[in-house]
């Protein structure tokens, strides 16, 4: 079995509505059993998604030009780190927040399309699984796969944690390699005085030595480069806590409102029901009375016509007598 094979039938079944992934798998595992046994058992091993990781690949599959635009700004946010350009990063970041929020619109959009509404809740899943893509080639090959399994998470600092995240990660392109750090030249070893028997490195002058330690080393510029930097990213997840603590309230203040609108309703309704319970109860009553003067009157439609025939016959006796 090649990984290629099992991709390019898991590449059709996530592309499928959520609720026909069962069925499609069950018959795409029977199709390729016929011809490779193997094959078709890795099928109908193969995960049935998360709804939020179902999303983004409903989004890999019909917008990645969002996805391709995502993965760019990842690019140019890690050049801009491994550069220690704090100015940079900062304007990256934000403009990060925006690109975000309007790829999360899309996705949201997008899983409407197709039959399936996301959930607040996922929505942040979805955001936090993009933000890995930007954060993590690895996570960016993931996501635009369209075979994710699960939502990605990234911390800034580690890489993002993929096992058993996406569907075939044989398949998945390796990620280029992170450019090596550079190595500062090593320092040149003293001198020391030449003897009979060879070289030899001379002992350093004491008070000199003492002079070294207890001199303060000054701040290195990559050192300071790499202490902006880190601002730069913690005032960037400020930003970020502080817009998702405004977001949230909003839902909260929506939730509350929509709380109080939907209890004056029930209320409403539970008025209504109580004035249709009275009427009812009402009608019933009537029923009732009006079934007994429906009998009454019966009986006393038959006693008149009872009464009826006897005064015919009696009239028909009398007739008959005078002539």
């Amino acid at each position: 079995m090649e990984d290629e094979a099992l991709a390019a039938i898991a590449n059709g079944l996530y592309a499928k509505p959520m609720e026909d992934f069962v069925e499609a798998r069950a018959a795409a595992a029977k199709e390729a059993a016929g011809s490779d046994k193997e094959l078709g058992a890795a099928v109908r091993a193969l995960p049935k998604p998360s709804v939020a990781a179902w999303a983004v690949n409903m989004l890999a599959l019909h917008q990645p030009d969002v996805l391709i635009g995502l993965a760019d700004l990842g690019g140019r946010m890690r050049a801009a780190q491994a550069s220690l350009d704090a100015a940079a990063l900062r304007e990256l970041g934000r403009e990060r927040r925006t690109v975000l929020a309007a790829a999360v619109d899309t996705a949201r959009s997008v899983a409407r399309q197709q039959g399936r509404s996301i959930s607040d809740a996922m929505a942040t899943d979805v955001e936090e699984t993009l933000r890995a893509l930007t954060a993590d080639e690895g996570a960016a090959a993931a996501v635009q796969s369209g075979r994710l399994l699960k939502t990605l998470s990234a911390d800034g600092v580690n890489a993002v944690e993929l096992e058993g995240s996406v569907a075939v990660p044989a398949a998945l392109p390796a990620p280029r390699a992170a450019p090596a750090p550079s190595k500062a030249p090593a320092r040149k070893e003293q001198q020391g005085s030449t003897t009979a028997a060879g070289t030899a490195r001379s002992k350093p002058d004491k008070p000199r030595l003492e002079a070294v330690r207890q001199t303060p080393r000054p701040t290195s510029p990559p050192a300071l480069e790499k202490a902006k930097a880190a601002l730069a990213e913690a005032q960037e997840a400020e930003a970020d806590a502080v817009q998702l603590a405004r977001d949230l309230q909003d839902q909260a203040d929506e939730t509350r409102a929509e709380i109080a609108g939907l209890s004056q309703e029930a209320s409403d309704l539970r008025a209504r029901l109580k004035a249709a319970e009275d009427r009812l109860e009402q009608s019933r009553k009537r029923l009732i009375s009006t079934t007994a003067e429906a009998k009454q009157a019966a009986r006393a439609a038959d006693k008149a016509e009872r009464t009826a025939v006897l005064a015919q016959e009696r009239v028909l006796r009398l007739g008959n007598t005078r002539g």
